[in-house]
């Protein structure tokens, strides 16, 4: 029996797992990074461990660490959320290894599905086919050609380990082969620490259906409702939906079907979902994720069913609690993310300064922020979920623009204007929008996020400590206190120090044509060229990271680069000045 639980996560989905572990009645164990440190999913555990400096790679990545801290806490399972290392074969192994129970699929079957390549070939062992594309790594552009020459363009060059439109570039023509080939190489390197990838078509127009399934140790594997996740910007989810809507009986028992049949030939135990592409009536294998998925949330709202708590009792041994469900109502799920819609949804790390959940009948937050948390460049950028149920879809998305109305964050720009745009077209209404609608058809440019402009950085800490008596026994305590600076009289003064741009700002007005700063806080990846060579308008100059997601900085004129000022690895500023054209 599972007594307690360490959340090897951050954000809302540790809150989400702390909430049904404590309602349990198990001991829960979070874990932080330094800057995460007063995270309000850190105070809700009953107890909390330091695993590392900010960057995911020192901390919610570094698999060593978490393991120590799961045999130091005495922890009898391990709960990996999503993202970070909730796929990763060989951290679920260490957690077995260590002798605590992984809440979560066998190893073997996370090894399997999370090779994109793998998991084709064994959804068709299984009969269910995927679109047409290679069933092996591909080595070169050579390949990508040939493909586009039997199959016609476009054609999308894919991580094999990929995931969440990371890893995934479209080609459109023979011109864009190569750089979509590096550039997919490239993130699958950067995001899964593995560069293979493989080329299938590109449906334009798709719907993008998922069936949420769960699976025991007794051999018992369920269909609990499908999600429609069509509503995407380059090709991550923006809007869930449970029920599909526009969606027959016949597609429904197919795809409950195909996707059970996935989960027995993958060996599958916990809660997983299978994707699928809707082309018309044509239902095409995408993958599966071995995981808890963050749209969860819109299946538990029409099915009564508490997806964490589920997994934590299959984890446990005990058999699923269900043999049937019942769909009832609509449930919609908006992703607030830190992004600003105005400029193509690029990441807008932050410090909120006011934030107010909506509430009424049918609407739920789930959230791991308050007024004054830091939303870094380090992690991904999801704020909170907002997710409402309604009798039917129409009321569903009545309650939705009221809940988006009702929602306030300030200090940092939001999806929020977005989606209640975006939820209040015709093409929404009428479930007429597929997975790139956003990208063909949206056009936020006027958009203005109110209540911006906090520096986008972090509050400069030390290392302090203290000594305590605690029933006649004396202990030095440590602690994190703000960097103290000298005041103006010559004495000390605890004052908040922040940490200087890697990279100095333009001066007002001193910018020109051929001056390209950053466009967000981030670190560069790629520099394409060398001080002194020529590039045209419109050539990419350097490619910037910033919250899981590439940006591709191009030259804003024809010239030569007369100043180079940023190398792979360096952190740069909003508005850094990363080089000059002239």
């Amino acid at each position: 029996m599972i007594e307690s639980v360490l959340i090897a996560n951050r954000g809302e989905i540790a809150i989400r797992v702390i909430r049904a572990a404590r309602e349990m009645g198990l001991r829960t164990i979070a874990v932080y990074s330094e800057i995460d440190r007063n995270a309000p999913h850190v105070s809700l555990a009953h107890e909390a461990w330091n695993i590392g400096p900010a960057p995911a790679a020192d901390s919610y990545l570094n698999i060593d660490r978490i393991i120590e801290v799961v045999t130091e806490s005495e922890a009898a399972s391990v709960h990996p959320g999503y993202g970070f290392l909730a796929e990763n074969a060989g951290f679920a192994q260490a957690v077995l290894d260590a002798g605590a129970i992984w809440i979560g699929p066998p190893p073997a079957a996370i090894a399997v599905m999370g090779d994109k390549i793998a998991s084709r070939k064994a959804a068709a062992d299984a009969g269910v086919y995927g679109v047409p594309g290679t069933l092996d790594p591909i080595d070169g552009i050579e390949e990508v050609q040939a493909f586009a020459e039997e199959h016609g363009f476009p054609v999308a060059i894919k991580a094999a380990h990929g995931g969440g439109g990371k890893g995934l570039k479209v080609v459109r023509s023979v011109e864009e082969i190569r750089s979509g080939f590096e550039s997919a190489q490239r993130e699958a390197d950067a995001y899964f620490r593995n560069p293979a990838v493989y080329v299938e078509r590109y449906l334009d127009r798709p719907r993008h259906i998922e069936a949420q399934i769960m699976a025991d140790q007794h051999g018992a594997v369920r269909f609990i409702g499908e999600r429609d996740c069509s509503l995407q910007r380059r090709h991550q989810k923006l809007v869930e939906e449970a029920p599909a809507h526009d969606f027959s009986q016949d597609l429904r028992k197919d795809l409950a079907e195909a996707s059970v049949a996935v989960a027995k030939a993958a060996d599958y135990v916990s809660a997983g979902t299978v994707e699928f592409l809707l082309d018309g009536d044509a239902l095409y294998f995408l993958e599966m994720n071995t995981r808890i998925q963050v749209e969860h949330t819109v299946t538990e709202l029409v099915t009564g069913l508490d997806l964490v708590k589920e997994q934590i009792r299959i984890a446990g041994g005990e058999p699923l609690s269900f043999d049937t469900v019942e769909v009832r109502g609509h449930a919609i799920e908006m992703r607030i993310n830190a992004e600003d819609p105005s400029t193509g949804f690029l990441p807008a790390p932050g410090t909120i300064v006011d934030y107010r959940e909506p509430g009424g009948l049918g609407v739920r937050v789930d959230s791991g922020v308050v007024a004054g948390s830091l939303i870094s460049q380090y992690y991904d950028n999801l704020v909170a979920k907002l997710v409402v149920w309604g009798e039917d879809r129409e009321e569903a998305i009545a309650r939705a623009l009221r809940a988006l109305d009702e929602f306030t964050v300030t200090g940092i720009a939001t999806t929020i204007p977005a989606l209640a745009r975006l939820l209040a077209t015709d093409e929404f209404r009428r479930a007429r929008h597929w997975t790139r609608f956003i990208d063909d058809v949206m056009d936020f440019s006027d958009i203005e996020m109110p209540g911006t402009g906090i520096p986008q950085s972090e509050e400069e800490l030390e290392e302090r400590s203290i000594t305590v008596e605690v029933g006649g026994r004396r202990y030095s305590v440590k602690y994190w206190a703000p960097v103290m600076t000298a005041s103006l009289s010559g004495g000390q003064r605890l004052a908040p120090r922040r940490r200087p741009p890697k990279l100095e700002r333009t001066e007002s007005g001193a910018a020109s044509a051929g001056v390209v700063t950053a466009p967000m806080q981030g670190t560069i990846v790629k520099v394409h060229h060398a001080a002194g060579e020529a590039v045209k308008t419109g050539d990419p100059v350097c490619v910037l990271e910033a919250m899981k997601m590439e940006n591709e900085i191009t030259a804003p004129i024809d010239g030569e680069i007369i100043d180079l000022r940023v190398q792979p690895g360096d952190a740069v500023a909003t508005g850094a000045v990363m080089l000059v054209i002239q």
